[in-house]
């Protein structure tokens, strides 16, 4: 399976410039699920700029858009540090190290 990255919420300024309803932050979810049923997950957010791209209206972005947005402002690296993060979180479901629980 491969990491699914979803939008929580994204915080925007009413108006900038001459622009309306501007994102300035995006909160994310990424999140995978094996076969097993055994889930890694990490959640954070990450500030973005108007910068040079096409401007999109806010009622007209799409979760794909935001998500290209995020991945792009916390870089290569760190999208395969968070999605490497979690496969690690689901190898440690498979093959505990540690235990809890009483012995009654």
């Amino acid at each position: 399976m491969a990491v699914t990255w979803k939008i929580n919420t994204m915080d925007r300024d009413i108006a900038q410039g001459d622009k309306a309803d501007v994102v300035t932050t995006i909160h994310w979810t990424a999140s995978e699920t094996d076969a097993d049923g055994n889930t890694g997950s990490s959640y954070g957010s990450v500030g973005v700029t108007l910068g040079s791209e096409s401007f999109i209206a806010y009622k007209d972005i799409k979760e794909t858009d935001a998500i290209a947005w995020a991945k792009h402002a916390i870089g290569a690296d760190e999208v395969k540090s968070i999605e490497d993060s979690i496969a690690a979180q689901i190898a440690a479901m498979k093959t505990p190290t540690t235990a809890s629980g009483v012995s009654w």
